[in-house]
């Protein structure tokens, strides 16, 4: 594998993904996962990406693996903090790919929905389906996006890449109002999470597999790697 590394700013890496992205031809939308480890800065990366793209003429659906979690009975058969249960049974890989992945693909319908499961409410969504245009251009973020069963769907693969120890600093910050205090939140992520992402590090190696490696500790100041194959 042959690597080059660039250091940018912000602005010049959006730009410099935007170009990587919209030079992949396929005669169906590009479907890019941006995948990472819990606070890496995936969802925002993803969401930074659409106006560079949609600047450069394609129009960019925009969905996570957040709105495909499966019931919580099933999630959570294991138990709740089980590291092997959230690796395993977090998420409706099946829906993932027959509603949006499959379609937006070779001879799809391009005709999709971007959620299908609220984790929240613990019920299902019925969303709406769309029309993807064929130039369009699919940004999913979430874990485990390069697991076997999904990684043969992604036309374009960014892996946002920091470690354990700037990550839950991240989470500290981020889930405070959502699990109410940094106790509960470090015992979540030290006992559920970063074992289950740990397993998924270790037995997929998905920098390997990425297009782009963005090195994201310093967001202001990433690091690219882009991966030529």
């Amino acid at each position: 594998m042959e690597q080059y590394c660039t250091g940018t700013s912000r602005g010049d890496l959006l730009e410099q993904l935007a170009d990587l992205i919209t030079t992949v031809k396929r005669p169906h939308p590009v479907r890019v996962g941006v995948d990472g480890i819990s606070a890496a800065g995936k969802t925002t990366l993803a969401d930074e990406l659409i106006e560079p793209i949609e600047r450069r003429g394609h129009p960019v659906i925009r969905a996570s693996v957040d709105s495909f979690h499966r019931p919580r009975s099933e999630r959570y058969r294991r138990g709740v903090d089980s590291p092997v249960g959230y690796y395993l049974d977090s998420f409706d890989y099946d829906a993932l790919c027959t509603k949006l992945l499959i379609p937006l693909g070779p001879g799809g319908s391009r005709s999709y929905r971007t959620r299908v499961f609220d984790s929240y409410t613990d019920s299902p969504i019925d969303a709406p389906q769309h029309n993807a245009p064929e130039n369009a251009v699919l940004l999913v973020d979430g874990v485990f996006l390069f697991r076997p069963e999904l990684n043969f769907h992604w036309d374009f693969r960014i892996f946002v890449h920091i470690d354990f120890e700037e990550a839950i600093r991240r989470a500290c910050e981020r889930d405070l109002s959502l699990l109410g205090s940094v106790e509960a939140i470090r015992d979540r992520y030290y006992k559920k999470y970063f074992p289950g992402e740990r397993m998924y590090l270790d037995s997929v190696r998905p920098a390997e597999l990425a297009d782009v490696i963005v090195e994201n500790s310093v967001p202001e100041l990433p690091l690219v790697v882009v991966c030529n194959r």
